[in-house]
């Protein structure tokens, strides 16, 4: 374990002894950081904070601190980051808020400079936050997506497996899997480019353009649009854009007609 002189490290943190803890770092409370673990200068990692191995803090990101919600009242809770995730400069992560509960990023998450994951957040796996990105408290999003630079995101939406949220994006609904959304945070078209990246196969791919059409074309009920799914989804990618639309959701998932961009 290499620990520089300048750091200042809790007695009750656990620190594997292949990790690198640089600078000035802070670590206060009882984190636990995995091995091959890289914090870079200045980084302050907080409270009950576990960091997976491989993961790489850059300077002055802090992960772990007290959530910005005004429901807490001092309980024990926790932030948990997956492998080989990679957190750069300035971004923030928090705990979340009710004792017992648990901010989470997955494994192999991208989290670019001054991105800020707020409390209660599940990140799934392979998930790109670009820079300046805001994720209000108990956002879900989706493994594979990828949110661009500046996009804001409401407390309690959320965001489907493979979906591209636009750059300075304002999103207050749901965005299912697989779409591509406009500034507006409404779904302009499947994200195809993702699509084909992911290598999901020609059936998959036709049934989610059909799913496409039904959801935001059809001009169906709720109901009428998940009797419709039901029938046309069988592939796995297709059964877990059904689950998401029959899901819970708190804030709803924008459903006004938009001309859908055509595909190839």
């Amino acid at each position: 374990m290499t620990v520089h002189s300048t750091a200042i490290v809790d007695p009750l943190a656990t620190i594997d002894p292949s990790a690198t803890v640089g600078p000035y770092v802070i670590i206060d409370g009882a984190v636990r950081i995995g091995a091959e673990c890289r914090i870079g200068a200045s980084a302050v990692i907080l409270g009950h904070t576990e960091i997976g191995a491989g993961t790489r803090i850059h300077s002055h990101a802090v992960v772990g601190d007290l959530p910005q919600d005004l429901a807490y009242k001092g309980g024990e809770s926790y932030c948990r980051i997956g492998e080989h995730c990679v957190i750069r400069e300035g971004a923030t992560i928090h705990r979340g808020t009710l004792a017992g509960s648990t901010t989470v990023v997955g494994d192999r998450c991208l989290l670019m400079t001054n991105s800020h994951v707020a409390h209660n957040c599940e990140i799934g796996n392979d998930v790109i936050i670009v820079s300046g990105v805001l994720l209000g408290g108990y956002v879900h999003v989706g493994s594979r997506a990828v949110l661009a630079g500046g996009a804001a995101v409401h407390q309690f939406v959320r965001i489907g497996d493979l979906a591209m949220v636009s750059g300075m994006a304002k999103v207050v609904q749901d965005v299912p899997p697989y779409a591509l959304t406009d500034r507006e945070g409404s779904v302009v078209g499947e994200n195809r480019v993702g699509l084909l990246r992911a290598r999901l196969s020609s059936l998959e791919r036709t049934e989610i353009k059909s799913a496409f059409r039904i959801i935001y074309r059809s001009g169906l009920g709720r109901e009428a649009v998940l009797d419709e799914l039901d029938k046309c989804l069988s592939t796995v990618a297709g059964r877990l854009l059904y689950e998401f639309m029959a899901g819970g959701s708190k804030r709803g998932v924008r459903r006004e007609s938009i001309p859908l961009r055509r595909s190839a």
